[in-house]
C-alpha cells in the first residue's frame, strides 16, 4: 500500500490506503488492527448518519429569509457551531430541543437579528425533519450482518426516534445525551458507552467507534481508549461546518469519505478473495488540505 502522511490532525503516524478509498492509520507502517477484528460498532448519529448540517440549514432558512440575513448556509453553520457546543457544556441536562432553541437565540443575538419565540421553538422541533445521508440505511444494513450496532448520540430519545425512522435500523442499544445527563465531548458519554458495550458482552478491544465529528467524538473516544473510524462527510468542503474546531490533535485509525465506502471496506476485509483481488488497496483519493491554526484534514484532490 502507498502511504500518505496525515499531518496536523494527530500524532506522528502514517496513513495507509484502505479499500474503497479509505485511509488507515498505522505506527511505523504497521497496521493497528483489521476491520474484521471487531464485534461491535458504535455510531455518532448526527453528521455521520443523519445530515445535520443540511437539516440545520433547512430549518434556519425561513428565519433567515424573513429577517434578511445575508449569509450563506456555510456561514450560518460556522457561526452556529460554537453556540451549540457552549449550550451543551453549560446546560448538560437540558433536552436537545431546548439546546437548539438556546443556540438559535444566541446566534440571532450575535448577528443582531430579531428572533421570536415561534421561530426559536420551530428550530428546536426540527430534528425529526433532518434528512438521512442517502447511503446510511443501506450501509447500516450491511454492517449489521457483521457487527452489533450501538448509537451514542447527542440528542434526546424522542428526537432520535424520529431520525431512526429515516435510518430503518434496529440497534442493539441506543445511548442518548438525555440518558447520560451530558453531551459529547464529555468523557461521561464514553464511559456510558463502554459500560453498555460490556453489558452487551462485547469484549475489551472489540468495539470500534464510527463518527464524523473530531470535536464531539474522536478526541474523547481516543481518550477513552477506543479505536475510531472517521466518516469525513466534509471531505470535499473546507472548514468545520456546524462542528467546532477540535483544537486537540487526534488521528482516527481509518478515514472514509462516506458510510458506503466504509461498508465496502468492511465487506472486503471479511472476504479474503476480494482483499487479494484488490492487491491490498487502491491509490489514495486523500491528500492533506491546510486549515486554520496549522491543522489539516484529509480531503479529496
Amino acid at each position: 500500500m502507498r502511504q500518505d502522511r496525515a499531518e496536523g490532525i494527530g500524532d506522528d503516524r502514517d496513513t495507509e490506503v484502505d479499500e474503497a478509498g479509505g485511509a488507515r492509520s498505522s505506527r511505523h507502517g504497521v497496521a493497528v488492527v483489521n476491520l474484521c477484528d471487531f464485534d461491535a460498532l458504535s455510531f455518532d448519529c448526527y453528521g455521520t448518519l443523519i445530515d445535520w448540517e443540511a437539516g440545520i440549514a433547512l430549518a434556519m432558512r425561513p428565519w433567515a429569509a424573513v429577517r434578511g440575513v445575508a449569509l450563506s448556509d456555510e456561514e450560518l453553520l460556522a457561526a452556529y457551531a460554537n453556540h451549540e457546543a457552549e449550550a451543551e457544556a453549560v446546560c448538560p441536562t437540558e433536552p436537545y430541543p431546548r439546546i437548539l432553541t438556546r443556540s438559535m437565540r444566541a446566534l440571532a443575538a450575535e448577528l443582531g437579528v430579531p428572533l421570536n419565540d415561534e421561530e426559536a421553538e420551530a428550530f428546536g422541533r426540527s430534528v425529526p425533519d433532518w434528512p438521512a445521508f442517502p447511503d446510511s440505511p443501506d450501509a447500516l444494513a450491511r454492517l449489521a450482518r457483521r457487527y452489533r450496532l450501538i448509537v451514542l448520540s447527542n440528542v434526546d430519545r424522542e428526537s432520535f426516534t424520529g431520525s431512526n425512522r429515516r435510518l430503518g435500523t434496529t440497534f442493539a442499544s441506543i445511548i442518548t445525551a438525555q440518558d447520560v445527563g451530558s453531551y459529547k465531548p464529555s468523557r461521561r458519554n464514553f464511559e456510558a458507552l463502554l459500560a453498555e458495550a460490556a453489558r452487551l458482552g462485547v469484549p475489551d478491544g472489540r468495539l470500534l467507534h464510527v463518527a464524523q465529528s473530531l470535536f464531539h467524538d474522536h478526541v474523547p473516544a481516543k481518550a477513552a481508549g477506543l479505536p475510531t473510524v472517521w466518516i469525513n462527510r466534509r471531505h470535499d468542503r473546507p472548514g468545520w461546518g456546524a462542528t467546532p474546531d477540535p483544537r486537540t490533535p487526534v488521528t482516527p485509525d481509518w478515514t472514509f469519505p462516506s458510510m458506503a465506502a466504509f461498508a465496502d471496506a468492511v465487506d472486503a476485509s471479511f472476504d479474503p478473495e476480494r482483499r487479494a483481488e484488490s492487491g491490498g488497496g487502491t491509490p489514495s483519493a486523500n491528500v492533506r488540505i491546510a486549515l486554520r491554526d496549522g491543522a489539516s484534514r484529509m480531503g479529496p484532490r
